[in-house]
């Protein structure tokens, strides 16, 4: 899985600031104002970003191993 590093910076930004700030955001206003389905829209948040964390490591991994000088077998 290759992607650009403007795309994983976007994405990674996604993951790391505004889906945790949205789920946060959200849960609190459904206490105070009695939004519906609190934990079901927190939950789908929480797992959209579980699910984009994995992705954004695996893609990091790949390119991580492509950097990596072969090593020398016996």
């Amino acid at each position: 899985m290759k992607m650009s590093n403007k795309c994983y910076d976007i994405l990674k930004y996604i993951a790391l600031i505004v889906l945790p700030a949205l789920g946060t955001l959200y849960f609190a206003l459904a206490k105070i104002w009695s939004f519906p389905y609190g934990a079901e829209i927190v939950g789908t948040i929480t797992a959209v970003d579980a699910f984009l964390g994995a992705l954004l490591k695996i893609s990091t991994d790949q390119y991580n191993q492509e950097l990596k000088p072969p090593e020398d077998e016996p």
